[in-house]
């Protein structure tokens, strides 16, 4: 019997998801993150929006819906305005989330609304043909860029840290421990929660990036070109990645804020001006 087989559907396995993809491994995480915690099944809901990710919903034993292409954010939004008690997990790719979903992505975090996002970042359109992405790497060949990409990538956790999100972490799907424990820091974290997770897409990652579609040499790599934040600088240089834990920080709440105007309207009427 699967560790997992009462969060995740084992009998919809095998997935769907290319071999040696990190999508199954993201949700592993994210389900067993949700199991430490001791999180009430009826009080979680998991979404995504549309790429290579979004048929994960479909493998977890939650309230769970697959949503318009980069339209997640805007969805939790609603879920969590409507019932606040709810655990909203959100788990988008570099292109949905940043992408066609940029904008919601800046704005959610501005708010501070409490979501957990986990931002799954191949660094390529992969589910569309391996097209360049916002997070695709300069000078890197992908099918829309045959003579490289002239484009600086988002530093993602940067631009989520400087729109206002309390918790920021960078990891990669070699660094699974630490993964899932900065999603139960984010699930249990009041705010905008953001866990980038770098993670392997041997077909398209593979094979511009790395020059190789062999699942265990693209987790090498990712290891290999891994920097802790407390051993270099925040940004990506020389091609490596920083990982590690961001921003830790309190902010007043979205939902929390709500239910504080709600009160005093209550007790105090409604005042214009």
């Amino acid at each position: 019997m699967h560790l997992l087989s009462n969060i995740i559907r084992t009998e919809r396995l095998p997935h769907e998801f290319c071999p040696g993809c990190a999508i199954g491994q993201i949700y592993h995480y994210a389900a067993k993150a949700v199991e430490e915690l001791g999180i009430n099944m009826d009080k979680v809901v998991f979404l995504s929006g549309i790429g290579c990710n979004s048929r994960g919903v479909g493998y977890v034993r939650f309230d769970s819906a697959t949503t318009l292409h980069g339209r997640a954010l805007a969805f939790a939004t609603g879920i969590k305005l409507a019932n606040p008690d709810l655990t909203v997990i959100v788990v988008t790719g570099d292109g949905d989330g940043a992408g066609i979903g940029g904008n919601h992505l800046i704005h959610a975090a501005r708010r501070n609304i409490d979501l957990t996002v986990i931002l799954y970042n191949n660094m390529v359109y992969a589910s569309t043909g391996g097209q360049l992405a916002p997070t695709t790497p300069y000078g890197t060949y992908t099918s829309t860029t045959p003579y490289g990409n002239l484009e600086e990538p988002f530093d993602l956790c940067s631009l989520v840290t400087a729109a206002g999100a309390v918790y920021v972490a960078r990891w990669t799907t070699a660094h699974p421990y630490r993964a899932i424990s900065s999603i139960k820091k984010g699930i249990l974290k009041k705010g905008f929660a953001f866990i980038e997770i770098v993670g392997q897409c041997p077909t398209y990652f593979g094979r511009y990036i790395l020059k190789t579609t062999d699942p265990a040499k693209c987790l090498k790599w990712l290891l290999e070109n891994s920097v802790l934040k407390s051993s270099t600088t925040e940004t990506r240089d020389q091609g490596k990645i920083v990982v590690g834990e961001f921003v830790d920080r309190e902010r007043p709440e979205l939902t929390e804020q709500y239910r504080i105007l709600r009160e005093k309207i209550k007790t105090q009427g409604v005042h214009y001006g």
